[in-house]
């Protein structure tokens, strides 16, 4: 897939977007205190993005906050309003090595990030939502503490790879999308399936695993079913809107 640089429009539209999905992390509980952050790709190699300042929490971030980043300009962290250093070690690295990763959301929601602590991680099949992420969902078992330094940025990115989610063991989760509509959708759906399968699990019933196939065949059928996400994600910017409009500012 080709990306373009964006024009000023389209950058004031994705702040707007990308501010929106602040806000509505924060109304889902997927947050944690003032850390954890998203990013967006802004030019066609994916190395100058947007993402949030370092401990503005989710529920009060605007369009104007969102700092504009050069992945390849480390003195970027000697600036005052230096992002956080592992939202830099992990956002830069992805964003400089996996070009097509045009949105970037890490966080810690709480059922994503309590099936990352499980010795297997691995999000079984045993439903359409578990399915929906057959083939596409990341483990990385390689936790080394918080992530701000170079090298632990340089690994996520290479567990990344071309993946649209990332479970981080011990840690929590990344999910990326080529808008912010359709990352939102990917953490949104995620979060859910972990909730299902962390549901499933506290039963002490033996789990009905999906074979291989119908995995693959139910993964494959969310497919036509993308542009619920632009959908949703509308929806949604409505209701903000009603509430509290400020997040476009």
């Amino acid at each position: 897939m080709r990306f373009e640089n964006l024009d000023a429009e389209a950058v004031h539209a994705l702040r707007v977007d990308m501010a929106a999905a602040f806000r509505l992390a924060a109304q889902f509980d997927w947050h944690e205190s003032v850390g954890n952050h998203f990013s967006a790709a802004v030019s066609a190699d994916g190395k100058t993005f947007l993402m949030n300042s370092r401990w503005r929490h989710f529920g009060e971030v605007k369009a104007s906050d969102l700092l504009l980043l050069d992945a390849e300009d480390r003195s970027v962290m000697e600036r005052p309003d230096a992002p956080d250093p592992s939202a830099w070690s992990i956002h830069g690295a992805i964003h400089r090595k996996c070009p097509s990763a045009r949105v970037i959301f890490h966080c810690h929601p709480p059922y994503a990030t309590a099936l990352a602590g499980l010795q297997n991680p691995e999000l079984k099949p045993i439903d359409q939502n578990t399915a929906r992420f057959f083939g596409t969902l990341g483990i990385d078992l390689g936790f080394g503490g918080i992530a701000n330094d170079a090298a632990e940025g340089e690994r996520l990115a290479e567990a990344f790879g071309n993946r649209s989610a990332l479970i981080m063991g011990q840690h929590g989760v990344s999910v990326t999308g080529p808008t912010v509509a359709e990352a939102f959708e990917n953490l949104y759906f995620l979060e859910r399936a972990a909730k299902v399968l962390v549901l499933a699990y506290s039963t002490g019933q033996p789990l009905n695993v999906m074979s291989e196939e119908l995995a693959r065949k139910t993964a494959d059928g969310w497919l036509p079913y993308n542009d619920q996400a632009f959908a949703h994600f509308d929806y949604l910017k409505r209701q903000l809107d009603k509430a509290d409009a400020s997040y476009r500012n």
